[in-house]
């Protein structure tokens, strides 16, 4: 979709000063429009490298929980976009050791920054703080929640290797239940014609009902599995990710299903050529580094594209209009 200036402008003006704390406040122009600012974002990196777009502006990264990608590709969008970032990468070890609360470390970090980005080990901290704070948050993922930045970057990455989202066959594998990842993603892809989502996990591990429920809702077609092998030839994109052993209270269950699909390239071999393995990352053993060299591996341009949509969101909340 092209989009006028105007257009843009008049979009971009819609999420000034807002906070990003779910998929679901976007609609289809929303999306595109922030597709089409990731793309130019991408232009500007490989062509000039920086720019000044959030001069004067400043960011706070207060992550509650261990981040790498996630952390420094805001970092980096900031940088790129002329901005400057507060990096608070281990928030147990400052106030809240001291027993401050959620709201007043929100309140406290708003007062001196632009926007705060927020990672945090409860789901719905990302609603709460935004209810406290005087500056817009960004969620960066909220325990099993959401975390709609990946969302949109894998939306981007999508779009940039196949060239459409409509129509495209998605299996999503691993960890279902506590994938905070795919929570967001098949709900952002309700807004895309002729979709289909294919569930593949342990039945411990499967999409919880009410989010079947919502992309059912939609309209999206959706099937579940405990295997791979009947759909890998149907499916577009492949997106694996790793059993999250920090979300597990029973460490003998987590053992039991770690194991259950890895991606390798004997996996792969009745797969579609154009189609495409992504993952959130990090990985642990769910995907063999010999699919690294499978043109149809898109994980790491994933990573790189993260960058972009980051930068698209932080010109949209804090940017020149």
């Amino acid at each position: 979709m092209n989009l006028t200036e105007q257009q843009r402008a008049a979009i971009s003006a819609k999420w000034k000063g807002q906070h990003i704390l779910s998929v679901d406040q976007f609609n289809r122009l929303d999306l595109e429009t922030i597709l089409a600012v990731a793309d130019d974002m991408r232009v500007i990196v490989k062509t000039v490298g920086t720019c000044d777009l959030l001069k004067g502006k400043l960011t706070c990264n207060l992550f509650y929980e261990p981040s790498t990608r996630t952390s420094s590709s805001f970092a980096a969008a900031s940088e790129r976009l002329g901005g400057s970032v507060i990096l608070i990468n281990n928030v147990q070890f400052s106030s809240v050791t001291k027993g401050e609360t959620l709201p007043d470390t929100i309140r406290a970090v708003g007062s001196y920054t632009d926007a705060i980005v927020l990672r945090h080990y409860e789901k719905g901290a990302a609603e709460l703080a935004a209810k406290y704070s005087p500056k817009p948050i960004i969620n960066a993922g909220d325990g099993p929640g959401e975390h709609p930045t990946q969302a949109l970057l894998d939306l981007f990455t999508i779009k940039r290797e196949l060239g459409k989202i409509d129509g495209l066959t998605v299996t999503l594998l691993g960890d279902l239940k506590y994938g905070r990842t795919v929570h967001s993603l098949a709900r952002l892809l309700t807004n895309f014609e002729g979709i289909k989502i294919n569930y593949v996990s342990p039945d411990s591990l499967r999409m919880p009902d009410y989010l079947i429920k919502q992309v059912g809702d939609a309209g999206v077609e959706q099937h579940e599995y405990d295997a791979l092998e009947p759909i890998i030839a149907e499916t577009d994109i492949l997106y694996v990710t790793r059993v999250q052993k920090e979300r597990f209270d029973d460490l003998a269950h987590y053992e039991a299903v770690k194991d259950a699909f890895i991606i390798s390239p004997e996996t792969l071999k009745d797969a579609k050529q154009e189609m495409r393995v992504l993952h959130p990352l990090p990985r642990v053993n769910e995907i063999t580094m010999e699919v690294d060299d499978d043109p149809r591996a898109a994980y790491f341009r994933q990573m790189e594209n993260g960058m972009y949509v980051r930068m698209a969101l932080l010109y949209l909340v804090l940017g020149k209009q």
